[in-house]
């Protein structure tokens, strides 16, 4: 939790604001509610398509999609990150995605930079 800026917020259609000091029973519960779908494996929690990045301002906005393999949970998130760490992430989720009343949401992503069309 480290990565996270102290003014972090995510967004969950879910779930509502989750903001830093909850992330930990967020990301929990999330993980709680795949492993009841499918069961606990080895695999990811997450699979994550490429992520797009672009940078203004000293802000690093990334996007990617992503989905909760054996589980209908998939989505796409947008990803906020300045000097001070994750600033925010706004979920979307897919109609196919089931709502819970447990939390669920993204995990940190890898960073794959695509330069801005000039």
């Amino acid at each position: 939790m480290g990565s996270l800026a102290d003014t972090y917020q995510l967004d969950d259609p879910n779930t509502g604001t989750i903001n830093k000091q909850g992330f930990a029973d967020y990301l929990a519960g999330m993980r709680q509610v795949v492993e009841g779908i499918r069961g606990k494996t080895d695999d990811p929690l997450l699979n994550l398509t490429e992520v797009v990045t672009q940078e203004e301002g000293g802000i690093l906005t990334a996007w990617c999609s992503w989905a909760a393999s054996g589980t209908p949970i998939q989505g796409s998130g947008l990803i906020k990150v300045g000097d001070q760490g994750v600033i925010s992430e706004r979920l979307f989720t897919t109609p196919s995605c089931p709502k819970h009343s447990q939390p669920w949401g993204s995990i940190r992503a890898p960073r794959i930079s695509v330069p801005p069309a000039k």
